[in-house]
């Protein structure tokens, strides 16, 4: 199963919170978020495959991704919310879709159900090519990292996943895989379903992931979902904006739903 960090309830008033994080992630970085979430649930946040301290394996398609959420919903308790951001969020609607019973209220956070032109392969080569034998502190795994991603908030993101406590530092990625399955995680296996829980497709306002022409293939597939946006935050919208994010979740997740 998934490795997982689990933030256990300081009062528990709510079903359990599962987060799946998005491509090159982990769940540590979740924690903020996670934490304060958890004054009235348990949060559950994973590490999805071939990331962080979860298995290593040759697939990185939705498919399995779901299957692997699938395991960590059927261990709660009862019936819990699910959240998963990017390539997270995919895999989560692919299990909503798939076996809408295990789920209760999904937030699917900056993206669609819809194949991405984009591609994320020159970040895995950018970490690939750091040296990390002469790698011994943060800084100089920083100053290397600089060589392909100019972004120091990017940066500062991946060697969230750089394991200074293996000597030498190790990517707790598998960036072989995660490259070579890279058509699937920017693309869409063009799942089939439908979820009728309640949905919440939450957005950065200047985010061009989840565009207006998407709404119809999302209503199509999740009749009940609702749309917002996080005022001057973009895709990594969870980072940039934690505080509005949580805020907006927590209403979503408790807010009672109104009988039709």
């Amino acid at each position: 199963m998934l490795a997982t960090i689990r933030h256990p309830a300081t009062k528990r008033q709510e079903p359990t919170l599962v987060i799946a994080h998005g491509l090159y992630g982990s769940g540590r970085n979740w924690g903020v978020i996670a934490r304060r979430l958890a004054d009235r649930r348990e949060v559950v946040a994973v590490d999805m495959r071939n990331h962080g301290d979860s298995p290593r394996f040759a697939s990185q398609g939705y498919p399995d991704m779901a299957a692997d959420l699938a395991e960590v919903m059927e261990s709660l308790d009862a019936r819990g919310d699910l959240l998963g951001h990017s390539m997270g969020g995919k895999a989560a609607m692919h299990l909503a879709l798939t076996r809408p019973a295990l789920i209760r209220r999904l937030v699917v956070a900056d993206i669609a159900p819809v194949a991405y032109s984009h591609d994320q392969t020159r970040h895995a080569d950018a970490m690939a090519a750091v040296d990390l034998s002469r790698i011994t502190t943060r800084a100089e795994a920083d100053a290397a990292l600089a060589a392909g991603v100019e972004d120091p908030a990017l940066r500062a993101f991946f060697l969230q996943s750089l394991d200074f406590r293996s000597h030498p530092p190790r990517w707790k990625l598998n960036l072989a895989v995660l490259k070579a399955e890279m058509p699937k995680i920017v693309g869409w296996p063009g799942t089939q379903g439908r979820f009728d829980g309640p949905t919440l497709f939450l957005t950065g306002s200047t985010s061009t992931y989840v565009r207006p022409e998407h709404r119809e293939t999302i209503r199509a597939l999740f009749p009940k979902a609702r749309f917002a946006k996080i005022p001057d935050a973009g895709h990594w919208l969870h980072a940039e904006a934690p505080r509005a994010f949580e805020e907006t979740v927590r209403v979503f997740l408790e807010t009672p739903v109104q009988p039709i």
